[in-house]
Order: structure tokens, then C-alpha cells, then sequence
């Protein structure tokens, strides 16, 4: 078993995480309901960008994965070493997109990432019961 997960651990671009912001669908009325995927950096913990998905997809097409990518390098101007990703989640595009881009891929469980990702969380949250 490794050692838990924090963000001092990890230097400023050295490895960002992708993640669902949300916990159930958003709805946007006729236009259907949208799940809402991040990237953050590891060590700031600060949100790179953000991308809505129809709910009707478990996960970020190609293309998606590939804009959420190209927009977090727009911000920082660089790939991290290490992309964190949730276990059984977000494996398919991204992991692939990333992978294409010499990204290291590495799964952790939810509850590894919370340290990370809790509070982005609980802000959605406290916006959304407003």
C-alpha cells in the first residue's frame, strides 16, 4: 500500500488531476442534464479548466479530452509528468489522450483524491443549494 496521497507532494505542475465536479447531472432544461469534469492541478489544487458532458456519456469523447487537455496547457504552457485519475472513471479518452501526449497515467481511489478535490466539491455543492 502506498503512502496517502497530499498535495505537497507534489510540485506545481508536476501532475494534474481529472475528476466529476458534480455528484448528480445538472439540468439545463430542454438542452438535457450535463455532468461537469475537471482538471486540477496536484499541488495548487487550483482548477485548470472544466468541461460539460451530456449526462448520457459516462466520460469525455476524444475530442472532449482533448479540449480539456489543450486548455489546461493553455493556462500552465506545459503537460504535467503524471495525469491522477479516479479508478474505473474517466479510463477511456482521456487516459487514452493523455497517454498519446507522454503523460504517465496513474489510478487512485476517490477517497485518495478527496484531499485533493473535497473542497472544489463542497463549493459546487454550497453554490448549487443557494
Amino acid at each position: 500500500m502506498r503512502d496517502p496521497l497530499h498535495p505537497n507532494q507534489f510540485q506545481v505542475n508536476e501532475a494534474w488531476i481529472a475528476f466529476q465536479l458534480n455528484d448528480a447531472p445538472i439540468s439545463a432544461g430542454k438542452d438535457g442534464a450535463f455532468n461537469c469534469f475537471c482538471l486540477m492541478d496536484a499541488a495548487s489544487c487550483y482548477l485548470l479548466g472544466s468541461e460539460l458532458i451530456s449526462a448520457s456519456q459516462l466520460e469525455p469523447s476524444g475530442k472532449q479530452a482533448r479540449d480539456m487537455l489543450t486548455a489546461a496547457w493553455a493556462k500552465k504552457g506545459e503537460f504535467p509528468r503524471t495525469l491522477l485519475l479516479p479508478t474505473g472513471c474517466l479510463q477511456g479518452a482521456l487516459k487514452a489522450e493523455a497517454s498519446l501526449l507522454g503523460i504517465a497515467v496513474v489510478s487512485a481511489s476517490e477517497d485518495e483524491l478527496l484531499v485533493f478535490i473535497g473542497e472544489a466539491r463542497e463549493g459546487y455543492r454550497e453554490h448549487m443549494q443557494r
